[in-house]
């Protein structure tokens, strides 16, 4: 059968300036007038690639859909590489074997990047090669754009993100990142579930925004003629939901917070938050420690992480516990807390750490720790105790009421996690709240505060980053790389 007037085949990337649309549109008009639709419909599917590669007796029959990524044309027989999720099979179309009209449609409306369904039995080619002899196929939708030239993977980051579709139809390793993050957060569930967990949700849009000193998102509630927030936290809904009864809770949560864009920060992110009635920070470190462990043997078989560097990450418990004047001092000098307020600031600017002219001394302190010392933290190190300003939702210690008992879970050089030892006073917690809202009383969830003058049992609570925790666990350098489709500027 000749070649319709009009259907060439595509190979390759088209010269600038042609229309890359007009001749698959073409192929498509041409399917539809043969009563045949370009955009299929039902097909059952036998099992995955990689099921069937699991699987491969000889002449066993599977029923195979993916997309089209090679296309090797040899006249009355053609050998393509069909792509699903979980990997690629090579296909062999035979004039002998399928009917003439259903061939030579094949051979001339079958262009890279098509899905298609296939019927056919495997078999070992000479060169070794796991093979479907193709006995009859579907279109299920044909592809009007070619993809792009770059067949191993899509360099210009600018197109990664914007068309991540693409950029998971040609990079195995984005593919594999995004599947890797499913699994994490999948285990993570687990995990809490399987320690007597109950999964919550609590509101994203909040009348305060509370929970964490973050800048907000603002939206408008239409039908309640209300101006509302998108949540930066959702702890203090989480703690009602103690003070209701709910001993052990979690949330796995989206939180949004209008600030800045970094390798290692997204204006809208992924938070696992968890609180459990009679713990404290100590019982946040056990489960903290055993969860990541855990999710990281089960996903990645290892307790050793490598970097986008080639550095490694050792998971091995026990994680390192030090309080946060320890190791201030141990990097920054034994003394650092013996010197003047002014001599501290003095010290740090030479360090070209930046903060604000009117920082208090314990901001100067902490934006040191942040620039000096935690990017230096690659294996897990549990920072505890920190100075009780920097926490106003955590009870002080006991034996040092200046500082809180809380942790910094610091791994791949960023928090991780942090974890507090829960205040449950009314009094204490109205008084902190107060004094960090400057005393403006409105701005205070009074409603949270009267929850707690119910009575909150004494509470471990923590939160878990889940975009870095999949960043460290997946060796990737940036938060983006972990997220499907992140914010950008549009593009002009």
């Amino acid at each position: 059968m000749p070649l319709p007037a009009g259907c060439r085949i595509l190979r390759g990337a088209m010269e600038p300036g042609q229309d890359l649309m007009k001749p698959r549109l073409e192929k498509r008009a041409k399917l539809l007038a043969r009563g045949l639709d370009p955009y299929g419909g039902l097909f059952e599917v036998s099992e995955s690639v990689a099921a069937a590669r699991a699987q491969p007796e000889a002449e066993r029959e599977v029923r195979l859909a993916g997309r089209v990524m090679s296309h090797r044309d040899m006249g009355k027989s053609l050998f393509l590489d069909l792509k699903d999720s979980s990997g690629k099979i090579q296909l062999y179309v035979q004039k002998k074997v399928l009917a003439e009209e259903s061939f030579e449609c094949f051979k001339h409306f079958v262009d890279l990047g098509d899905i298609i369904g296939v019927v056919g039995k495997l078999f070992v080619t000479h060169a070794g090669e796991l093979t479907v002899r193709v006995e009859s196929w579907q279109m299920l939708s044909k592809a009007l754009r070619p993809l792009p030239k770059e067949y191993y993977g899509i360099e210009n980051v600018e197109t990664r993100l914007r068309q991540r579709y693409l950029d998971v139809i040609l990079n195995d390793k984005v593919r594999e990142t995004f599947q890797m993050r499913s699994r994490i957060v999948a285990e993570v569930r687990r995990y809490l579930m399987e320690n007597g967990f109950m999964e919550v949700e609590t509101p994203m849009m909040q009348p305060l925004a509370g929970g964490a000193v973050a800048k907000p998102f603002r939206t408008h509630h239409e039908a309640l003629n209300l101006d509302l927030f998108l949540r930066v936290a959702p702890e203090l809904y989480l703690k009602r939901l103690l003070v209701a009864g709910f001993e052990r809770v979690f949330e796995l949560n989206r939180n949004f917070r209008n600030e800045g864009i970094s390798r290692r920060h997204n204006p809208e992110f992924t938070m696992l938050e968890v609180y459990q009635a009679y713990g404290n920070f100590e019982t946040m470190m056990e489960l903290v420690q055993g969860m990541i462990t855990t999710v990281a043997e089960h996903v990645l078989d290892s307790l050793v992480i490598k970097r986008y560097d080639g550095e490694e990450i050792n998971l091995t418990p026990p994680w390192r516990r030090v309080r946060y004047e320890t190791l201030v001092a141990e990097r920054v000098g034994a003394d650092w807390f013996q010197i003047s307020a002014a001599e501290r600031r003095a010290r740090a600017q030479n360090m070209g750490v930046e903060f604000a002219a009117d920082a208090p001394d314990y901001e100067v302190t902490n934006a040191v720790f942040e620039k000096t010392i935690e990017p230096t933290l690659l294996h897990p190190t549990f920072v505890t105790h920190l100075p009780a300003e920097l926490v106003v939702l955590a009870k002080p210690n006991r034996e040092n009421p200046g500082v809180v008992d809380v942790f910094e879970l610091v791994i791949n050089g960023q928090e991780i996690a942090p974890g507090y030892t829960e205040l449950n006073d009314p009094v204490v917690q109205r008084e902190r709240l107060l004094a960090q809202a400057a005393g403006h009383a409105e701005k205070l969830d009074e409603d949270f505060l009267t929850a707690l003058e119910y009575g909150m049992p004494p509470a471990g609570g923590m939160g878990v980053g889940i975009d870095r925790l999949c960043m460290m666990l997946t060796g990737v350098e940036s938060i983006r790389d972990v997220i499907l489709f992140p914010q950008l500027r549009p593009q002009t």
